[in-house]
């Protein structure tokens, strides 16, 4: 198995880079402010990530969507739901991207940056059939028709570590695809726990699902999660100043660095 820290891809597997392993975190901030977030079993499901930047182009304008967009979206919404061990699908374009990007990236100027303007994710049963699907016909087929009408693709089988509650598809929504990227996940997993305690107290969040790539990846982890509107997340984010004082100061302190894009269903 594939991993990416320090700017090399090395093997072993992330649970077992997890046993054992007590990051030394530094968390910033009045104790107790912002307490570690609760907690529920993760899905034990395995989830696969098809990312497409199509429409590279300010945030305000996400709104219009070029042809190959369109072609994109058209394609990922006649794919085969008829899969065996699937979950959910789900497809999302983006809306924005909010403020909140890491600080220690400028000390990591060989990582991209994540402009990835639509977006599917399945969720199945087991690493089996996440590896059957990724290995059939239809899904080369996909592959091989949105590649050209892409600037960039991400495709990565991802696990589920950490989950404050389970995400709801069934209804349109804001949805957060957060992209990290850090030098030790421990240290990621670690304070994200506590930033996600800021969310949860000044945005009502009440779901998320932290995915950590399984195949090949430069970002650690990537957490997804739901608000009703913009409204539930932007203000905090934009006028609460312990946004920038405990969130962005406790990522920085532990040299994790998030690309958030807002999404809506497609």
């Amino acid at each position: 198995m594939l991993h990416y820290t320090h700017g090399r891809v090395y093997a072993g597997s992330i649970m077992d880079d997890l046993t054992n392993t007590k990051p030394d975190l530094k968390v910033s901030g009045a104790e107790n402010q912002f307490p570690k977030v609760r907690l529920v079993a993760p899905t034990g499901h395995t989830f696969v990530i098809l990312a497409l930047e199509i429409d590279h182009r300010p945030p305000l304008f996400a709104f219009w969507e070029s042809r190959a967009k369109k072609q994109a979206i058209q394609a990922l919404k006649a794919f085969s739901t008829d899969l065996a061990g699937l979950v959910d699908l789900s497809i999302f374009k983006a809306v924005l991207a909010p403020p909140g990007r890491g600080e220690y990236l400028k000390q990591r100027l060989e990582i991209p940056i994540a402009r990835y303007d639509l977006v599917m994710l399945l969720e199945l049963e087991t690493t089996a059939a996440a590896q059957t699907l990724q290995s059939s016909t239809a899904w080369q087929t996909l592959l091989a028709d949105l590649k050209p009408l892409a600037l960039n693709t991400l495709e990565l089988q991802a696990s589920n570590p950490r989950q404050i509650g389970p995400v709801d598809h069934t209804r349109q929504g804001i949805f957060l695809f957060n992209f990290f990227y850090a030098d030790d996940l421990a240290q990621n997993l670690g304070i994200w726990e506590y930033t996600a305690g800021w969310f949860v107290k000044q945005t009502g969040l009440d779901n998320s699902c932290l995915m950590a790539p399984e195949t090949d990846s430069i970002y650690t982890v990537i957490n997804h999660c739901r608000w009703d509107s913009l409204w539930h997340i932007l203000p905090s984010i934009l006028f609460k100043p312990s946004f920038k004082s405990y969130v962005t100061a406790n990522f920085n302190a532990n040299k994790t660095a998030p690309i958030p894009i807002l999404y809506k269903l497609a």
